[in-house]
This record gives structure tokens, sequence and C-alpha cells, in this order.
């Protein structure tokens, strides 16, 4: 049975948004509207399919290297400061996300490529920071973002818990990547608003063991 391959799960480390916020099309569309405007011509769903779960300065870093020139100096403090203002007023959590992190017994945590500042703001605006605080680690704390590792493996020494006893929670081709790389399983979620038709097959053939499109069906796996 499925939920076999999960039963020594000690630690669930979520991805945050696209996971437990549905803020991946916030995101991506100010960033498609600011890079549209220096003259990278790139959708918002362009933006989705490339760089959802990829830290900003590996997606900005590529796009220069794509044009061949600096983005403007300013369009980070714009899109950051886009970001936070659209987070304030539209922002939302995953349906069943404050249920799921009440309910569940197996220690959690949130492992994600978001600056401090944002993913703070995103849990506390869904009223889910106190669900998981102090647990949220960013890959501001690490070396390499996703695809790489190094997020995830940092959150299971921080927690204290191996690698082997580790379940991932992602939405992102990047995320279940990183978390193979880890050496940990991963279950793929595609209940976001962001997510196209086809998400769970590529999250799947990207190494997911199963995928779920309501957070509620992680209560099946873990407890």
């Amino acid at each position: 049975m499925t939920e076999r391959r999960f039963d020594a799960t000690e630690l669930v480390i979520f991805d945050c948004d696209g996971v437990l916020l549905d803020s991946e099309v916030i995101a991506c569309s100010a960033d498609a509207e600011a890079l549209t405007k220096a003259g990278y011509q790139i959708s918002t769903a362009e933006v989705i399919e490339r760089f959802a779960g990829v830290p900003a300065d590996a997606m900005y870093a590529a796009i220069e290297a794509d044009l061949g020139r600096p983005l403007p100096s300013n369009l980070q403090a714009e899109v950051k400061a886009s970001i936070l203002a659209r987070y304030r007023s539209e922002l939302r959590a995953i349906v069943g996300a404050a249920e799921v992190l009440s309910a569940m017994r197996t220690r959690r945590c949130v492992a994600s490529s978001s600056a401090p500042a944002k993913l703070a703001l995103g849990l506390i605006e869904t009223n889910l920071f106190d669900l998981l605080y102090p647990h949220v680690f960013s890959t501001t704390l690490v070396a390499q973002g996703k695809p790489h590792p190094d997020i995830f493996l940092y959150a299971a020494r921080a927690m204290e818990v191996g690698r082997e006893r580790c379940l991932v929670v992602e939405d992102s081709v990047a995320g279940v990547t990183a978390a193979k790389a880890a050496g940990m399983r991963c279950i793929g979620f595609v209940g976001g608003s962001h997510c196209p038709d086809g998400h769970a097959k590529r999250l799947s053939e990207a190494g997911a063991t199963t995928v779920v499109s309501d957070l509620r069906q992680l209560m099946t796996f873990v407890d």
C-alpha cells in the first residue's frame, strides 16, 4: 500500500509558497510585470514554469545570462514591494493548511526558497506562523537553493532527524528534485492556483512518490 512508504516518517518538511500559501501566482505575476518592463518579455505562466521554487537570485542570474546584460539595479526592490503589498490584500492560505498543521502529530517544519521577511509575512498574514514557529527555514541559510538539496539537509539537521525519516511536501519540480537529491521521500502537491494541467505528471517524473491535490490527504500518509 502507498501508506507504508511513509510509515517511518518523523519529520514533515513543507515547502511554503504553493504548498501552504497560495502565493506563487502573486509572486510570479510581480516578476513577470517587472521583467517585461525591463525588456525581458515573459508571462506569469512562463515564470511559473521556469522558475517556481527557484530562489530569486538564481532566477535573476539566469535571466541576465539570457539578456547578456544586467537587470536594472532597482528591479528586485520593486518586485519585493509589489509582492508585499499584494500579500496584504490578496494572499490566502492553501485550503486545509491550518487544519493539517493543527491536527498533525508528526513533527513538521518549513524549508522555503523565500527570503525570511517575505516568508514570515506570508505566514503571519494567513495565520499560520504560530503553527510553525520557530521551525521556519529559508535558503538564505545555505550555500545553494533548490534544486540543490542544501535547505532540506539543513532543516533535517536543525530538527535532529535523519534524512531517511523525512518526508518533503513540494509543489515545484525544483523542490522535488532537491528533496530527491537530499535522499528524502517526497509528496508532490498540485492544489495551488498556479498548478497547470499536467503538473502532477511533471512532479512524478521529477521523483515524487505520490501526488495529492488536497493537503488534507497528507493525513492518510503521516498520522
